[in-house]
């Protein structure tokens, strides 16, 4: 049986800023419904759907309050069934985010575990005495500023939360929680999902002995809301007996067809590729991850390639999850573009290059529009650390705002009242039905519509050239060689490529008697080339 999600481009949807279909100005499970044919129409193969689970949406609901129900603020569980009827008969798979390692303070499980330390969940969350002096229990760090341990009275104890203080973390230390966990995992999968994009998926399980982190040994580069990287994060995440919880995940998604779970690791560098390997090595652990290795700053083939086989070598049987944008990182046309000749030229290079990776591809909405990241005013915030750190830090609101639908409608066709995150006229004009024959959305239906038709691009194996910096090159090779050429500078380049070669496929380059001219983030799949060389 074929694995459908092996050779996959998984289409990211953040339920909030997709389509509002009661003028509250929030996206919800009846809009997404409404536009589910530009997913099917682009060529994706399944949607990803940030939390729709009921919550106090202190962080956009990754903190959940009701494992088991759809927020209002999005619908209703018949809504949630309706929108998989409708993606199925589109031809779409349907993952969602589950959001494993804490939960809400306002989740009843909570509620029950910090009235006292004897109760059937007092157990069920990490709470940890005061060290002598009143000191939180270790020293480790909460990614949205200040300590991991929040001082709860009525226990007179702390509580870990990893994120807000209103997130605190299941101890999965427990088995009734991970029980309790599986079964709320259970409820979606008897509904028709099919599969879980598994958040902060290194997360869930922390050292028993609460030992404290000692320092970074790499000098770190520090932000203001995040002091993670001041310290080696051995005993706060990535523990040993993470993978056993991981085992008893696939053991209840096997007892379905076809069930894909992709997880998110929470970790930078070199260390999140080896992660990714050890999290996917096997047929008992993750079907998929992905890192924050590709959706950062860093622009080089040197960097690409050392991810790509970073995870060859680590996890050879193994499968990679690529995506360069998502709901925590700034757009990736806008981060990269001192390397762009323009904002059109970065998306087109970039989507050419995401589309000929070995694994299965991510796509955040508004990616295939060549989206950029909204420029926030103080007043327009909703992300806590941006509101909290304003103005050194700009937040996550940026690549959160509103789908663009139509140019000239009011909020370009998102909502019909006031939108939660504005709709500026930067954002507007990238709208789906300004998008011509020639636009950076028809050049995504094409780039998929390649990577679908050519062995190479959906089961070939990667064989990296060595041209210097900034050429990215490689083959894929199946029942087909292709090698793929990108231009990661905006500068011109000449390589020669063989009097055989021959452009195959969406390109921007140019080929004559055996020299290929790539302009600035230029890029090219080739047929029948010989040995590259820079001129």
């Amino acid at each position: 049986m074929k694995e459908w999600w092996r050779d996959a481009v998984i289409y990211q949807i953040y339920p909030r800023s997709y389509q509002d279909s009661t003028g509250n100005g929030v996206g919800d499970l009846a809009g997404i419904t409404r536009r589910l044919s530009h997913v099917a129409d682009l060529g994706a193969d399944c949607i990803w759907l940030s939390p729709i689970f009921k919550s106090p949406q202190a962080d956009m609901g990754y903190d959940v309050s009701d494992y088991l129900a759809v927020d209002p603020l999005f619908g209703t569980l018949d809504d949630f069934d309706r929108l998989i009827e409708t993606a199925h008969g589109l031809g779409l798979k349907v993952i969602t985010d589950q959001v494993l390692s804490h939960t809400s303070d306002q989740h009843e499980w909570f509620k029950a575990s910090r009235q006292d330390r004897t109760n059937a969940y007092a157990d069920w969350y990490v709470w940890a005495d005061p060290l002598p002096d009143g000191a939180p229990p270790t020293n480790w760090h909460s990614h949205f500023g200040g300590p991991a341990w929040e001082f709860d009275p009525q226990r007179g104890q702390y509580y870990l939360h990893n994120f807000l203080a209103s997130q605190p973390d299941l101890n999965f230390h427990n088995p009734d929680v991970k029980d309790a966990i599986l079964e709320t995992c259970k409820f979606w999968l008897d509904r028709g999902l099919d599969g879980f994009r598994l958040d902060t998926v290194n997360y869930y399980v922390h050292d028993q002995q609460l030992r404290s982190n000692p320092p970074a040994q790499a000098k770190p580069q520090v932000m203001a809301t995040d002091l993670y990287g001041m310290q080696d994060n051995i005993y706060n995440k990535t523990r040993p007996e993470n993978l056993a919880f991981l085992e008893r995940l696939r053991t209840l998604a096997d007892q379905y067809d076809d069930i894909m779970m992709v997880g998110e690791v929470g970790e930078m560098g070199r260390r999140s590729i080896e992660i990714m390997g050890d999290y996917t090595k096997g047929t008992d652990r993750l079907h998929m991850a992905y890192s924050f290795a590709m959706l950062g700053p860093d622009f080089s083939a040197e960097h690409f390639r050392n991810c790509i086989e970073g995870f060859q070598q680590g996890a050879p049987d193994g499968h990679p999850y690529w995506s360069f944008s998502n709901h925590d990182v700034p757009r990736h046309v806008s981060r990269w573009e001192e390397y762009a000749v323009s904002h059109d030229a970065m998306a087109r290079m970039a989507c050419a290059m995401l589309m000929a990776f070995e694994g299965t591809i991510g796509i955040y909405q508004g990616e295939e529009l060549g989206q950029l990241e909204t420029e926030m005013e103080f007043h327009e915030l909703n992300d806590p650390p941006a509101i909290r750190y304003w103005p050194g830090v700009k937040g996550r609101d940026g690549c959160r705002t509103p789908m663009v639908w139509e140019k000239d409608a009011p909020n370009a066709g998102f909502t019909t009242g006031t939108p939660w995150l504005p709709v500026k006229a930067p954002q507007a004009a990238h709208a789906v039905d300004s998008q011509g024959t020639d636009s950076i959305l028809a050049f995504y239906k094409a780039a998929i519509a390649f990577r679908k038709a050519s062995p190479a691009l959906s089961h070939g194996a990667t064989e990296f050239l060595d041209l210097p910096e900034p050429l990215l090159a490689f083959r894929r090779v199946a029942e087909e060689t292709l090698t793929c050429i990108f231009n990661l500078s905006p500068d011109a380049i000449l390589v020669t490529v063989g009097a055989d070669a021959r452009l195959t496929g969406p390109s921007a380059a140019a080929l004559d008697a055996g020299m290929l001219k790539l302009p600035g983030n230029g890029f090219a799949y080739v047929v029948n080339a010989g040995e590259l060389r820079v001129v």
